[in-house]
């Protein structure tokens, strides 16, 4: 068997994984994103992991196809580089292709990590069936993988499916974007946070803020109902938009389960514009955990 390594670069830690042809994680580690050294010496870091990695299993570099590097975006997949997001300041215009080339003579390739979570689903997890669908991750912000007719749609820059930055809303605030009413500014899970910090005046988690709706607090009740509804708004000018033959939905915010889905369903059953549209299967991802690994993977594994 040969075997891809899986990076996949967070705000605030980056895993490291080693997968198999058939899409199973062999060894995986860790490290926290450091944010008070450059990226030059984190990739240092990244380099001396998968070092680790590959000796603690007694694999040779020559059996390695390649490395996926799944990073939040804004990216520039074409010249390798880490364009601006907003929670890796310090990685500003960095080109981590170039970067772990110092250390590695194999494929390297770079996608926005909700891209890379999409080409996942497509191989293992809840899209194996479909050649045209959208992966949503919602969770700190809101991002989105595009699937269509057989294949990835990642853009001229690698940054489609940002659609977290869809105005939803534009009577409720600022976006870090700078744009008013952001579909992640009112619908992901630091919007449910913030909002019911304010409403109860105290800082609340958005898990806390599920379970108090859970248990039938009536203000959070109806924040989280607006929460749904604003997801739903979003799912359906998706449906409207690239006509999917399903979404699914992962992020931490899916975890809520069946109120979520049932609520987006519902949503969607009712103002997409085509009727085929309306009866768009909604269904939780597959894949959790390691989905940022495998989906890095997959950049190696899967032709996209």
């Amino acid at each position: 068997m040969s075997y891809a390594i899986g990076i996949d670069i967070g705000g605030t830690k980056t895993a490291i994984g080693l997968i198999g042809t058939d899409g199973e994680v062999r060894a995986k580690g860790s490290l926290p994103t450091d944010q008070t050294v450059g990226p030059e010496v984190m990739v240092d870091r990244m380099a001396a992991a998968i070092q680790d990695i590959i000796t603690a299993q007694g694999i040779a570099e020559s059996e390695l196809l390649g490395i996926g590097v799944g990073a939040p975006g804004p990216l520039n997949t074409k010249e390798g580089k880490i364009a601006e997001p907003p929670n890796l300041r310090g990685w500003w215009n960095f080109p981590i292709v170039d970067s772990l080339k110092r250390y590695f003579s194999l494929p390297i390739r770079l996608e926005n990590d909700a891209t890379a979570a999409a080409l996942a689903e497509k191989w293992l997890g809840a899209a194996k069936d479909a050649d045209h669908f959208v992966f949503i991750t919602i969770s700190t912000g809101i991002g989105a993988g595009i699937y269509s007719h057989g294949k990835l749609l990642t853009g001229a820059s690698g940054n489609a499916g940002d659609v977290g930055h869809i105005v939803v809303d534009p009577s409720v605030g600022t976006c870090v974007c700078g744009q008013k009413g952001c579909w992640e500014f009112v619908a992901s899970g630091t919007a449910v946070a913030r909002q019911a910090s304010a409403l109860l005046g105290r800082e609340v988690s958005s898990k806390e803020a599920f379970d108090l709706a859970a248990a039938g607090q009536p203000v959070i009740q109806k924040l989280v109902a607006k929460v749904f509804e604003n997801i739903g708004v979003g799912c359906v000018t998706l449906i409207n938009t690239f006509d999917p033959e399903k979404l699914v939905i992962g992020g931490g915010v899916s975890q809520v389960g069946e109120p979520l889905f049932n609520a987006v369903r519902d949503y969607v059953s009712k103002y997409a514009l085509n009727p085929s549209g309306r009866q768009t299967p909604i269904v939780p991802a597959a894949l959790h955990q390691d989905a940022g690994l495998i989906g890095a993977a997959a950049l190696i594994h899967i032709p996209y």
